[in-house]
């Protein structure tokens, strides 16, 4: 097994007032070649968002854009003609594929947190589609719940690739002994809060750490450990 680890101390930063990024991956004005993306996972920002802040409409086409919301509370609306506000514990996912404009912005009075992940798709130029659901994190104590699969759903958001997020919440200390989906090769796990052990390296609050070249991994967490995990391939 191989693994990366980046610090949260080491991540890339914007910070422009209204918005602070903190980039796991090169992006925007970071560009760290050992960083580079990971796999077909290209994005993984951290960002934090005052209130009145926001996004104003832009356009994206043929990548898979995931939000999770951390915090706060976030409007929504795209040229698809969806317009509406999502929450805490929401997770929404653009299927760019050939072309759509969304707009964003802080609709509440605290901070927005949210984890902002682009993966490659595995079909390019398909209809671009918007979809999001609700997990409270109530009923996702000491389990691994499913937020993002290639595989349609109800309990989850359905991405076009290869690829599976979930979101870990732990209560007590306990072991999950983790095995990847045949077709993904690379797994990327980030602590939202608490810590974590794999291999005897210890990750912390806000820190990632890659894995390749194996099948499957025991994730110790220490109790009330917040932590997401993305599985992805390679490549196409």
């Amino acid at each position: 097994m191989k693994t990366r680890l980046t610090r949260a101390a080491d991540r890339g930063l914007k910070d422009i007032g209204w918005l602070q990024s903190n980039f796991s991956l090169s992006f925007g004005p970071y560009a760290d070649p050992e960083r580079s993306g990971f796999g077909l996972l290209r994005v993984f920002n951290d960002d934090f968002v005052q209130p009145g802040g926001g996004f104003g409409i832009h356009g994206h086409a043929n990548m898979e854009i995931i939000s999770v919301m951390l915090a706060g509370s976030m409007n929504h609306k795209d040229t698809l003609g969806y317009t509406e506000v999502v929450h805490q514990d929401w997770v929404q996912i653009m299927s760019a594929g050939s072309g759509l404009r969304h707009e964003e912005h802080n609709v509440g009075e605290d901070t927005v947190n949210f984890l902002q992940i682009w993966i490659e798709p595995k079909l390019q130029n398909v209809g671009p589609r918007y979809q999001r659901r609700s997990f409270p994190e109530a009923k996702r104590e000491n389990q691994l719940t499913t937020i993002v699969s290639n595989e349609e759903g109800q309990a989850h958001c359905w991405i076009n690739q290869n690829a599976k997020l979930s979101l870990g919440y732990y209560t007590d200390a306990q072991t999950i002994d983790y095995q990847f989906k045949p077709l993904n090769k690379l797994l990327f796990l980030f602590v939202i809060s608490g810590a974590a052990t794999v291999a005897g390296q210890a990750v912390g609050t806000r820190d990632s750490l890659g894995i390749w070249d194996t099948d499957r991994v025991a994730i110790e967490v220490a109790a009330g450990t917040r932590f997401l995990l993305i599985e992805a391939p390679i490549n196409h």
